[in-house]
């Protein structure tokens, strides 16, 4: 069976790209940044788990960052 041989890290992985995937399915913006920074959460935490994975760790989190400026600070 396949699904035994992913990697608990792996899982995440998926979830968090599965999460970016469906944040852009979203029609109001407001939606898909909450999803989206959901998804780049758990890139984090994927980067964090690949032995601090800077790249992954670093653009999530300018990409949450962004996200959270315009659901917080600068309401749309």
């Amino acid at each position: 069976m396949i699904f035994l041989a992913i990697t608990f890290t792996n899982w995440i992985g998926y979830l968090a790209s599965l999460a970016l995937i469906i944040s852009f399915t979203m029609k109001n913006v407001k939606t898909l940044r909450i999803i989206n920074s959901f998804g780049c959460a758990l890139f984090i935490y994927y980067g964090i788990l690949l032995g601090n994975d800077l790249p992954i760790i670093i653009t999530n989190g300018f990409i949450i960052s962004s996200n959270l400026y315009y659901l917080l600070v600068k309401k749309d």
